[in-house]
C-alpha cells in the first residue's frame, strides 16, 4: 500500500476573512440594457432557442465557472424562470462559485496570493458546509447538484440565494448538474470531504445528465465557457444515449 497524506490535518480558516475578487453588486441584472453587438449567430441562436421551447424541446446549458465569475448568473436564472433552459450543467468550480455567492454574496479569492502560504481553498464555510451537503444528500439519494441546491434553500444562513443558480434549479424544479474531477475544487482539500460521496453524488448527476440528452433531438445544446469538463461529459453521455437506441442527431 502506498503512502497518502492525511487531509484531516489541514488548517482552515474562516471565509469572512478571506479577500474576494468578485461581488453580487459586478452582477448583470436582466433588467439592464444589453450592450451592442453585432454578431448574427447570436440572433440565430436566439431564434433556435425559441422554436425549441415552442416545440416542447429542451434547452440545455453546460457552463464553466467563469460564467459565474462574470456575473451573468441572474441571466440564466432569468431564462430558467421563463421556461427557456430545462437543464443546467457545470463543474465543480462553477457550484463551488454559486455557493458562495448564495451564502455571502461573494467569490473568487486571490490565489497567486494565497497559494504562496497554504491558504488557498481553505475557507471552512466553503468546505465543511458543501461536503456535509452532499453526504446528507448522498444519504437521501440526491445528487450532488440537487443536494446543494436544497442546503442553499433550507438554510437561512444563504442571504444572497436568489443570486444562485443552483438556488434557482432546486426551487424551479430544473435539473441543475455538476460534473466534478477529483481532486480539482477546493472542497477537496477539506477534512470533511469523502470521496466516496463526491463520486456517487456527482455520478448521480451524470445520470440526470444523460437522461436529458436522451432527449436533445430537436432540441438546443449551449456550451458556454467550459473547455474541458463540458465537452467530455457531453460526448460520453450522447454515446450512451445512442448505445440505448435515442435519437439525437438533430439538435
Amino acid at each position: 500500500m502506498y503512502k497518502k497524506i492525511d487531509i484531516s490535518r489541514v488548517k482552515t480558516y474562516s471565509i469572512k476573512e478571506r479577500r474576494k475578487l468578485v461581488k453580487v453588486d459586478d452582477f448583470v441584472s436582466p433588467k439592464d440594457p444589453p450592450p451592442p453587438y453585432n454578431n448574427p449567430e447570436l440572433n440565430e441562436i436566439a431564434e433556435r432557442i425559441i422554436a425549441a421551447r415552442k416545440a416542447n424541446r429542451p434547452v440545455i446549458v453546460m457552463i464553466g465557472a467563469h460564467v459565474i465569475k462574470c456575473g451573468l448568473s441572474l441571466l440564466l436564472i432569468d431564462l430558467m424562470k421563463r421556461g427557456f433552459i430545462t437543464h443546467i450543467a457545470t463543474n465543480g468550480a462553477g457550484s463551488i462559485h454559486d455557493f458562495e455567492i448564495a451564502l455571502i454574496g461573494e467569490t473568487s479569492e486571490d490565489v497567486a496570493t494565497s497559494i504562496e502560504d497554504g491558504s488557498f481553498g481553505m475557507a471552512e464555510e466553503t468546505g465543511s458546509i458543501m461536503n456535509e451537503a452532499i453526504q446528507a444528500g448522498v444519504r437521501d439519494g440526491l445528487g450532488y447538484g440537487e443536494a446543494i441546491g436544497r442546503i442553499i434553500a433550507e438554510d437561512n444562513r444563504f442571504k444572497f440565494k436568489y443570486y444562485s443558480i443552483l438556488y434557482s434549479g432546486y426551487r424551479l424544479r430544473i435539473p441543475v448538474t455538476v460534473h466534478i474531477a477529483m481532486g480539482t475544487d477546493i472542497i477537496h482539500q477539506h477534512p470533511k470531504c469523502n470521496f466516496g460521496a463526491l463520486g456517487w453524488a456527482t455520478g448521480e448527476d451524470f445520470k440526470i445528465y444523460v437522461n436529458s440528452i436522451s432527449q436533445l433531438e430537436g432540441g438546443v445544446f449551449l456550451n458556454i465557457g467550459s473547455a474541458v469538463i463540458g465537452p467530455e461529459v457531453f460526448l460520453k453521455a450522447l454515446s450512451i444515449v445512442r448505445n440505448l437506441g435515442y435519437k439525437v442527431e438533430k439538435f
